[in-house]
């Protein structure tokens, strides 16, 4: 049986590829969680007329990773310091956001930011915020799989996160 997570982590782009890579995830959709408005458009999300966050909804299987692997992986992929946005990309539709559907994932989540909390590793505090899951509206197609669909454009957007990432999560 699958179940899934839902996390927001800046542009939605860069989000799927860590993830899709991973045994045990069957599926990452790109979309849109957390605002006001039914099946808002990219254009409106962008445009910060809906409320809602650019995020992914992965479907995994548990019995090859696990919810708290996830965590560990989303933790590893944004900077959880910034509450306005990841990286280049500014606005409250970019704020960090991991989004729990029900108390055993609130736990879990709670559980991960603490450890990352006590880790030491960040010297800002961690504003990544844990919330309800609400409903969740597929991105149009273009945005499914984008870094396999536009590789050139992909690693563009991607390589700030990823001087980040080799910053902050490299091992010495």
């Amino acid at each position: 049986m699958s179940e899934t997570a839902i996390f927001a982590g800046g542009c939605f782009w860069c989000m799927v590829e860590p993830f899709e890579s991973q045994p045990g995830i069957i599926n990452v959709l790109s979309g849109y969680t957390g605002g006001h408005v039914a099946n808002p458009t990219y254009a409106q999300v962008k445009a910060h007329e809906t409320g809602h966050t650019e995020a992914v909804q992965i479907t995994f299987d548990p019995q090859v990773i696990s919810y708290e692997d996830l965590l560990n992986i989303y933790w590893q992929q944004t900077d959880p310091t910034d509450a306005m946005g990841q990286f280049q990309d500014r606005g409250d539709n970019y704020r960090p956001v991991i989004y729990v559907k029900d108390a055993a994932q609130r736990q879990a989540a709670e559980a991960s930011k603490a450890a990352l909390v006590a880790s030491g590793r960040f010297q800002d505090p961690i504003v990544t915020t844990i919330e309800a899951a609400q409903p969740f509206y597929a991105a149009e197609p273009e945005h499914q799989q984008f870094y396999m669909h536009n590789p050139r454009r992909y690693a563009a957007e991607h390589q700030q996160r990823q001087e980040f990432i080799d910053a902050h999560w490299e091992e010495n």
